[in-house]
């Protein structure tokens, strides 16, 4: 092909843009576009990716993970990816495999490189001995929600950084500067929360739903009950009367749930045991004040701490 009144560099140039064009990327970035299933694992890519990545995240913290629906938005976006986050652990089992089968390359498919489950590489929790419908929605796997350990996300981030590395290998230098700063500023977080955590320890709180297990684990919070009866099903009124007193006759700081959890049955219960209901972030964007990992914990500590201390 001849470029008229073209010199050698613009030639490169249109070269390039065709190339990036044919594999489908825009000429204007190259990025490796990441899919991530929920706000922490966006959060934690962005982190190590920086300006080399194009971070989606599939939902939001008002979302329950459980139930998203598999929209076209969703099938264009993972099309597109070159890295897949997600919990696993079947947390995203009613979605996920819909947008796999219609629109993922085989980059991102289980087995490949671009394929990163957290429950794959991290401790699991509550794994069941026997698996049986009668018991309510209990994952297969143990329980999913992983993110809430801070030790869990640098854990992950290492993982991260090796999968980018061998994706986009010309810029492994850029990945593993990010990775150590982010270990750095994790490190000197951690030392501060660990110390906040060790004063929380043996609080008692109720939960809505399971998903806070890896948290108490790490602070060593007393899980009193559950407002759900079995995980998954919602609160009877047989059940809140149950809770209502079991706080009565023993001390409980907090009745605990995440911004897609409907207040109802912690508001009722709050308001007649007298029990603080706390809306915590459990994500990236749970309020307005978690704008990134940091602050999920930071914001997460101080709330516990303020209604350990109203009672």
């Amino acid at each position: 092909m001849r470029f008229k009144g073209c010199d050698m560099n613009t030639i490169k140039t249109l070269t390039l843009t065709a190339v990036l064009l044919a594999a489908g990327l825009s000429p204007t970035w190259a990025e490796v576009h990441v899919f991530a299933c929920e706000p922490e694992w966006a959060a934690l890519a962005q982190e190590i990716g920086g300006q080399k990545t194009s971070v989606f995240t599939a939902t939001t913290a008002g979302q329950d993970p459980h139930h998203i629906r598999a929209r076209p938005s969703l099938i264009a976006r993972i099309r597109r990816a070159r890295l897949l986050v997600c919990s696993g652990g079947g947390l995203e089992v009613g979605w996920l495999p819909i947008l796999l089968q219609r629109g993922a390359s085989a980059t991102v498919q289980p087995g490949a490189i671009g394929w990163l489950m957290a429950t794959d590489y991290l401790p699991i929790l509550e794994k069941p001995t026997v698996i049986d419908r009668a018991q309510g929605d209990v994952h297969p796997e143990g329980n999913p929600h992983v993110h809430l350990d801070p030790r869990n996300i640098e854990r992950l981030a290492v993982e991260i950084a090796r999968r980018l590395t061998i994706i986009d290998a010309p810029h492994a230098g850029h990945y593993a500067a990010r990775l150590a700063a982010f270990q750095k500023r994790w490190k000197t977080s951690m030392d501060g929360w660990t110390a906040r955590a060790h004063r929380l320890a043996s609080m008692p709180v109720i939960v809505h739903h399971k998903s806070w297990s890896y948290l108490i684990n790490w602070i060593g919070l007393k899980e009193v009950s559950t407002l759900e009866p079995k995980p998954g099903l919602p609160p009877t009124a047989s059940h809140l009367e149950y809770l209502l007193r079991l706080a009565r006759n023993q001390p409980v700081k907090a009745i605990i749930r995440t911004p897609y959890d409907s207040p109802t049955a912690s508001a009722w219960l709050a308001e007649r045991a007298g029990v603080p209901a706390l809306m915590l972030p459990y994500t990236v964007g749970g309020d307005d004040k978690t704008h990134d990992l940091t602050a999920l914990f930071e914001r997460t500590l101080t709330l516990l701490e303020q209604a350990n201390d109203q009672r």
